[in-house]
């Protein structure tokens, strides 16, 4: 479920020390209820979910921009992170720098930038923008928790505005809609998983 902007900003999240120059675009309530110790499982589920996967609407929307992407270079290597555009594990404060950054990505090239004990955040740069994912795990007044995800996105120049104001209406009707659907089920399938490692530095 789509959440209010203010769900993400009125959180103490570290993640707002590094993105003051990002536009948040999306808050998301994650089907993934839980208790306060499972969000390493949620990271890791994150960390090896394909979202082009979760529908034949979504993968064939994800080949469409892996194609564009690499006949037009906006995915090359010379504009990854701390490359033209400075990452943002740059910015970290020195207990977050010197502190776990979580698991890779299997099936996206984000880069991890930080893990603490109930957020995740990771990175992604190209020609079009410079974006962060962002994932929390947050308590109710009855004391249930679930994971919150947040997008976070700084824009390169005109060409990334259009891109993020082409790609909107496919996010929010088929890409998020068939991805929570997914992750729903991979969730409540990993319910009686063995307790996941610590993630490495």
């Amino acid at each position: 479920m789509r959440l209010p902007n203010s769900a993400h900003t009125s959180r103490p999240w570290r993640i707002h020390e590094l993105t003051g120059d990002f536009r948040l675009e999306d808050v998301w309530e994650l089907p993934t209820p839980g208790g306060p110790d499972d969000f390493p499982r949620l990271v890791q589920l994150i960390a090896s979910t394909d979202p082009a996967q979760a529908s034949r609407a979504a993968h064939a929307l994800w080949a469409i921009r892996w194609k564009v992407g690499e006949l037009l270079g906006w995915d090359d290597p010379d504009v990854g992170p701390g490359s033209t555009v400075p990452t943002l594990r740059d910015r970290l404060p020195a207990d977050l720098r010197d502190g776990p950054s979580g698991p890779a990505s299997d099936e996206l090239p984000f880069t991890p930038l930080y893990l603490t004990d109930d957020e995740w955040a990771v990175e992604i740069v190209n020609r079009t923008v410079h974006g962060v994912l962002h994932l929390g795990w947050v308590s109710d007044a009855t004391g249930h928790y679930r994971g919150q995800m947040a997008v976070l996105v700084k824009r390169n120049g005109l060409l990334g505005a259009a891109y993020m104001a082409a790609i909107g209406p496919f996010r929010h009707l088929i890409v998020y809609p068939r991805m929570m659907q997914k992750m729903a089920s991979d969730w409540w399938a990993r319910r009686s998983d063995a307790p996941t490692p610590a993630p490495a530095h």
